[in-house]
């Protein structure tokens, strides 16, 4: 009886040592029959490992891979596409402490290259085998029969953000090197990039991917996800670390090391892609709403510490501009407008869409912040590119790193200027001729009216307006008694000039208040 009793409790004490291990994550845990049906094997895994994978990658040629659909798997229009869902019963992580779960897209329509995604833990990795029941499939689609390997096309991630008891998605990584995210009660609405290039150039634009992505499973305590991503192109391969944390600001603070396989000259840091399709400064199409866009300006921190406010515009042609800086502190495709009046869109609602903001960290050197507006009829096109574009060139066989914070948020979310040019009006209606036959407006003036809000209150303001073209006129600076803004109104006379660059500040006894405002007119 004693032996016995002694063997029990001796069993006992492994047992609850095994568990304690297993509790502290000390001990490793074998992978369950579900894990070895979606792993593959798990093999060590190093913070330098997509590092070294993208360096080893730029020596060798560019390869371009494609899925090969099984027959009988038809995936080719959008309509076959939106009819996979994924089982949102088999989300990777579902129900951990962490509260963060995991979403796969499935490849087809437009996402054909193959997408490795990789679980990282305990020190190891493992790929996510493909497996076809993780997905709804739809009357619209023949399910495939899981012989082939069709890889993803990405994945979303999902976290209570917005309620304790609801995990929202707030993060897509998914086609080329694309992703986007969102702060507490917003809506998905502009988009960011791993890298531009070639962006504007009359060799055609190239876009880079992520082929890979490393998925660090959370820790509890921090509310932190770490994604890495391996990028490709034919020009350039990359190593990209994205540390997230969802909140009323989503913050996203990225790491890149970039190894181009020939000199980059035209390259985009922290690119940003949006929708502008009119507000009140334009109106290409008939619309009954007053305003449609994911954004309504650029705004940027230079190095000295200006503000710069840029609205943006649908001009009839392609438009690039580039502001040149060093050592940038910040900028950002902003959504300014937030009332739900100024867009009357019930279901795009783009009063939530996020701004996106941009913390260089480190010295980025000089360059220039460059501006893409093209010309689009359909708020279904992201018309607007922004980026930062160092001044010198990337060169083949280097390593080239940067560090930046991106802000998924309603509002800046650092202490900004006071006034800030909160909405633009522009339009005829400077001087009428009566004696053209029928009377008429001269089409070759226009007003413009900037509504500056905050900042303090008393005190008059005083305004200087410049053009780089054309001539500056009736500048008035006054209070709007109706929302309590303070309004600049001028007029620029633009007889025999086809472009000009204009420019705003307001001061204060002498003394610049608030940001400066920019915008370029162009004769239609």
């Amino acid at each position: 009886m004693e032996t016995s009793r002694r063997a029990f409790l001796a069993q006992a004490t492994q047992l609850a040592a095994l568990a304690a291990a297993f509790a502290t994550g000390a001990f490793p845990v074998s992978a369950s029959a579900e894990d070895e049906k979606l792993y593959g094997a798990f093999t060590p895994f190093r913070d330098d490992f997509v590092r070294n994978l993208a360096h080893d990658l730029a020596a060798k040629p560019f390869v371009d891979e494609k899925i090969e659909m099984p027959e009988g798997f038809d995936v080719s229009t959008y309509d076959q596409y939106r009819d996979i869902r994924f089982n949102p019963e088999r989300a990777l992580w579902k129900g951990e402490d962490h509260k963060f779960s995991i979403d796969m897209f499935h490849s087809g329509f437009l996402f054909t290259r193959p997408v490795d995604i990789h679980v990282v833990r305990d020190g190891e990795q493992a790929k996510l085998n493909y497996d076809p029941s993780l997905f709804i499939f739809g009357p619209k689609v023949k399910p495939p029969d899981g012989k082939t390997d069709l890889h993803y096309a990405g994945f979303r991630v999902r976290f209570p953000i917005n309620s304790p008891d609801v995990n929202d998605e707030f993060l897509v990584f998914q086609g080329a090197s694309y992703f986007r995210a969102v702060g507490k009660g917003l809506l998905y609405g502009l988009s960011a990039r791993g890298l531009a290039v070639d962006t504007g150039q009359p060799s055609g634009e190239e876009f880079p991917f992520f082929k890979a992505f490393w998925i660090r499973k959370p820790e509890p305590q921090t509310g932190i996800i770490v994604v890495e991503a391996l990028l490709d192109s034919p020009s350039v391969t990359g190593a990209y670390r994205f540390s997230v944390k969802p909140g009323e600001d989503t913050q996203m603070d990225t790491e890149v090391t970039l190894f181009p396989r020939r000199d980059l000259t035209h390259v985009g840091i922290a690119p940003l892609t949006s929708m502008f399709l009119f507000n009140a400064i334009g109106r290409p199409v008939e619309d009954y709403r007053i305003s449609v866009h994911d954004s309504d300006g650029l705004m940027m921190l230079t190095g000295t510490g200006e503000w710069l406010w840029r609205p943006l515009n649908n001009p009839k042609k392609l438009q690039v501009s580039a502001f040149l800086d060093k050592s940038p502190r910040g900028f950002g495709l902003m959504q300014r407008t937030r009332r739900y009046e100024d867009f009357l869109d019930l279901e795009s609602r783009y009063e939530r869409r996020p701004s996106l903001w941009v913390e260089p960290i480190g010295d980025w050197g000089a360059g220039s912040v460059n501006l893409f507006e093209i010309p689009t009829e359909l708020e279904t096109n992201d018309n607007i590119v922004a980026y930062w574009q160092p001044k010198d060139p990337l060169l083949a066989g280097g390593s080239f790193s940067f560090v930046y914070r991106l802000h998924w948020t309603s509002e800046w979310p650092v202490e900004g200027p006071a006034p800030v040019g909160l909405v633009t009006y522009s339009g005829s209606g400077v001087d009428y001729d009566y004696t053209a036959n029928p009377p008429k407006y001269d089409t070759n003036k226009r007003m413009y009216v900037i509504e500056f809000d905050g900042g303090p209150a008393a005190g008059e303001f005083s305004a200087d307006v410049s053009a780089s073209a054309g001539t500056i006129s009736k500048v008035v600076v006054y209070q709007n008694e109706i929302n309590k803004r303070t309004r600049l109104s001028f007029a620029h006379d633009a007889t025999g000039i086809d472009a000009a660059e204009l420019r705003a500040v307001l001061k204060r006894g002498g003394v610049v208040a608030g940001e400066t405002w920019l915008f370029r007119w162009t004769r239609s």
